[in-house]
Protein backbone atom coordinates (compact mmCIF):
# COMPACT_ATOMS: atom_id res chain seq x y z
CA UNK A 1 0.00 0.00 0.00
CA UNK A 2 1.31 3.10 -0.84
CA UNK A 3 1.50 5.99 1.92
CA UNK A 4 -0.57 8.61 0.09
CA UNK A 5 -3.22 6.15 0.59
CA UNK A 6 -2.82 6.68 4.54
CA UNK A 7 -3.74 10.61 4.09
CA UNK A 8 -6.82 11.14 6.08
CA UNK A 9 -6.39 15.34 5.37
CA UNK A 10 -3.64 16.07 3.02
CA UNK A 11 -3.91 19.96 3.33
CA UNK A 12 -4.64 22.35 6.43
CA UNK A 13 -4.66 26.09 6.58
CA UNK A 14 -3.34 28.77 9.44
CA UNK A 15 -0.11 26.52 11.05
CA UNK A 16 1.94 27.57 12.69
CA UNK A 17 5.80 26.11 12.83
CA UNK A 18 8.32 26.37 16.05
CA UNK A 19 11.65 26.04 15.66
CA UNK A 20 14.10 26.76 18.24
CA UNK A 21 15.87 30.39 17.59
CA UNK A 22 14.17 31.06 14.59
CA UNK A 23 11.26 32.93 14.05
CA UNK A 24 7.93 31.37 13.63
CA UNK A 25 6.16 30.79 10.19
CA UNK A 26 2.48 30.54 9.57
CA UNK A 27 1.26 28.87 6.42
CA UNK A 28 -0.63 25.89 5.31
CA UNK A 29 0.80 22.18 5.72
CA UNK A 30 0.82 19.69 2.85
CA UNK A 31 0.91 16.24 3.80
CA UNK A 32 2.06 14.00 0.80
CA UNK A 33 3.36 10.61 0.04
CA UNK A 34 7.01 11.66 0.33
CA UNK A 35 7.45 15.12 2.55
CA UNK A 36 5.23 17.33 4.94
CA UNK A 37 5.64 20.90 3.54
CA UNK A 38 5.09 23.90 5.26
CA UNK A 39 4.66 27.14 3.08
CA UNK A 40 3.55 30.08 3.95
CA UNK A 41 3.49 31.73 0.20
CA UNK A 42 5.13 35.10 0.97
CA UNK A 43 8.14 36.40 -0.31
CA UNK A 44 11.62 35.88 1.21
CA UNK A 45 9.70 33.43 3.75
CA UNK A 46 11.51 30.02 4.43
CA UNK A 47 9.77 26.87 3.53
CA UNK A 48 9.78 23.89 5.18
CA UNK A 49 10.13 20.51 3.40
CA UNK A 50 10.94 17.43 5.48
CA UNK A 51 10.88 13.55 4.07
CA UNK A 52 8.79 11.50 5.69
CA UNK A 53 11.87 9.36 6.53
CA UNK A 54 13.69 11.57 8.35
CA UNK A 55 11.52 11.61 11.47
CA UNK A 56 12.27 9.81 14.54
CA UNK A 57 9.17 10.38 16.29
CA UNK A 58 6.10 12.60 17.11
CA UNK A 59 4.64 13.67 20.16
CA UNK A 60 0.61 15.14 20.55
CA UNK A 61 -0.59 17.62 22.51
CA UNK A 62 -3.97 19.29 22.89
CA UNK A 63 -5.17 22.84 24.70
CA UNK A 64 -8.67 23.21 23.94
CA UNK A 65 -9.03 22.71 20.14
CA UNK A 66 -5.50 23.68 19.10
CA UNK A 67 -3.67 20.78 18.65
CA UNK A 68 0.49 20.70 18.22
CA UNK A 69 2.34 18.13 16.84
CA UNK A 70 6.55 17.74 18.35
CA UNK A 71 8.24 16.27 15.17
CA UNK A 72 11.38 14.93 16.40
CA UNK A 73 14.05 14.54 13.54
CA UNK A 74 16.73 11.72 12.81
CA UNK A 75 19.40 15.24 12.00
CA UNK A 76 18.81 16.13 15.81
CA UNK A 77 15.70 18.90 14.52
CA UNK A 78 12.92 19.47 16.72
CA UNK A 79 10.27 21.35 15.05
CA UNK A 80 6.04 22.21 17.01
CA UNK A 81 3.45 22.60 14.67
CA UNK A 82 0.64 24.45 15.93
CA UNK A 83 -2.70 22.82 14.27
CA UNK A 84 -6.03 24.40 14.55
CA UNK A 85 -8.90 21.77 14.95
CA UNK A 86 -8.37 18.90 16.63
CA UNK A 87 -9.83 16.14 14.52
CA UNK A 88 -6.98 17.77 11.49
CA UNK A 89 -4.48 17.91 14.26
CA UNK A 90 -5.31 13.72 14.72
CA UNK A 91 -5.55 13.22 11.23
CA UNK A 92 -1.92 14.37 10.45
CA UNK A 93 -0.92 13.16 13.53
CA UNK A 94 -1.65 9.20 12.34
CA UNK A 95 -0.87 9.76 8.89
CA UNK A 96 2.43 10.48 10.19
CA UNK A 97 3.06 7.91 12.53
CA UNK A 98 1.29 4.92 10.01
CA UNK A 99 4.39 6.01 7.74
CA UNK A 100 7.04 5.76 10.59
CA UNK A 101 6.00 2.09 11.27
Amino acid sequence: MEFAELIKTPRVDGVVLHRPFLPTVEGTLCLTGHHLILSSRQDNTEELWLLHSNIDSIEKRFVGSLGSIIVKCKDLRVIQLDIPGMEECLNISSSIESCLL
